[in-house]
């Protein structure tokens, strides 16, 4: 797909989702699937994914902006810190059943940023506070030129696959084939 192509996609998109998707298509150049919604890189860097969206969503965390692209690693995320990822930043999405954590915020950047303090908080290196309190201090030494080291790039390696967690079953095929009998059966 050529750049005028991509760019004839989005042209409609509203402004702050065509600047965050036109970083990510400065960033790794062609994407490898694009849709009237959605740009989609797979494997870009060290992401499992990119999206990034016609949609965005008010984020008011650490200030008030807007969220479009989203970044996907594999991570098998411990259930005992789920909380408190949540409470942290709820642009860090954990999905559970396919051994996915991503970050959804305005640019690559900022989802480093985000995804490394989950990583952080995850592994118990902060705590939610902790996390938040440096994301609040990385984002503004970014607007005065200082380093901000998180949000260069991943802290951490995330894995290749074998993070995906089904659940555990709970109906047997019994159970199962008895309830669709009641259900022919009207109850």
């Amino acid at each position: 797909m050529s750049s005028k192509a991509i760019s004839l996609s989005i042209a409609e998109w509203p402004e702050d989702a065509k600047e965050a998707a036109q970083l990510v298509v400065d960033q790794y150049g062609e994407p490898d699937e694009v849709t009237e919604s959605w740009v989609v890189w797979h494997e870009p860097g060290p992401w499992k994914r990119i999206i990034a969206s016609r949609e965005v969503h008010n984020h008011n965390f650490p200030a008030p902006h807007l969220d479009s692209v989203e970044s996907v690693i594999d991570y098998r995320f411990p259930d005992e810190k789920a909380r408190e990822v949540y409470l942290f930043d709820g642009s860090v999405v954990i999905n559970r059943s396919k051994g996915e954590v991503s970050a959804r915020c305005h640019d690559e950047q900022a989802n480093f940023l985000a995804l490394n303090l989950m990583h952080d908080v995850a592994t118990g290196a902060k705590t939610m506070q902790q996390a938040r309190d440096y994301y609040a201090k990385e984002f503004l030494d970014y607007r005065r030129k200082k380093p901000t080291p998180y949000m260069e790039k991943l802290h951490f390696t995330p894995p290749k696959g074998g993070t995906a967690d089904p659940d555990s079953r709970v109906l047997t095929d019994e159970a199962l084939q008895q309830a669709v009998d009641e259900g022919k059966r009207g109850g």
